[in-house]
């Protein structure tokens, strides 16, 4: 009797630990079933731009792409505020022609002053034109440029200097000096019609010719030169200069 008794105590033991087993078993099961079931949601729990939002990313419109706003958002944004900063000290600034000098590409100086009937004076060197073109100023990096604003709305960048426009004129007049003595003047001033219309230098000047070699007469002559490019656009001199001698002055 004890013996059977033993042996159904043993029995009953076994089973419930089997009992246990199992239970512990399918726990575990669920577990790791829930674990793969999350991670699954996780992986695959994406926006309509790909960005894995379960993860913590979002689209930025901005920086176009999938980030975590509050892991790397702040150096981001400062590293992109920088970027404008520097583009904006960078940027052209564009304003008014006044008075001053100015320096513009190579080193070389401008000097401006504004005249009586609201004309603008421009000065490089010895040379001094006068104009009542509306000019603006751009200005980049410490060097500025000078614009006019012509009749048929094109902005034409000054690049050509009084001193420069002088010279080459004077080579062509055949004088050497642009001064009071031969009543010389140099004017920037609108040239030409429609979508050939273009900022020049007009130079006028006095000299002393002889007809036929014989008569002593003064003639008026006048040149262009093209305030862009610094060609000559043209020369004009009286009828009759043909029939004069034109000493070199």
């Amino acid at each position: 009797m004890k013996i059977s008794y033993l042996l159904f105590s043993v029995f009953a033991l076994f089973l419930a630990l089997g009992i246990v087993s199992a239970q512990q078993g399918n726990q575990s099961t669920k577990i790791t079933a829930h674990s793969n079931d999350s991670n699954q949601k996780i992986g695959g729990d994406k926006d309509e731009y790909g960005c894995l939002t379960a993860a913590g990313y979002s689209w930025n419109e901005s920086e176009k792409k999938c980030v975590k706003e509050w892991e790397t958002g702040d150096a981001r944004y400062q590293e992109k505020q920088e970027n404008q900063t520097q583009q904006q000290t960078q940027e052209r600034t564009r304003e008014k022609l006044r008075d001053g000098t100015y320096e513009r590409e190579g080193g070389k100086q401008i000097q401006v002053q504004t005249k009586a009937n609201n004309k603008i004076q421009l000065k490089t060197g010895n040379s001094e034109a006068e104009t009542d073109l509306e000019i603006e100023s751009e200005t980049e990096n410490g060097k500025t440029k000078l614009k006019a604003k012509l009749s048929n709305g094109r902005n034409a960048e000054i690049k050509i200097m009084p001193d420069t426009a002088s010279e080459k004129a004077l080579e062509r007049l055949r004088l050497k000096v642009c001064n009071e003595n031969n009543n010389c003047s140099i004017e920037l001033k609108e040239v030409g019609k429609q979508d050939d219309t273009k900022p020049a230098y007009e130079i006028q000047a006095e000299r002393h010719s002889r007809i036929l070699g014989i008569f002593r007469a003064k003639m008026q002559v006048r040149a262009q030169i093209d305030a862009e490019n610094g060609e000559v656009i043209k020369v004009k001199k009286p009828w009759w200069a043909f029939l004069a001698a034109e000493p070199e002055e």
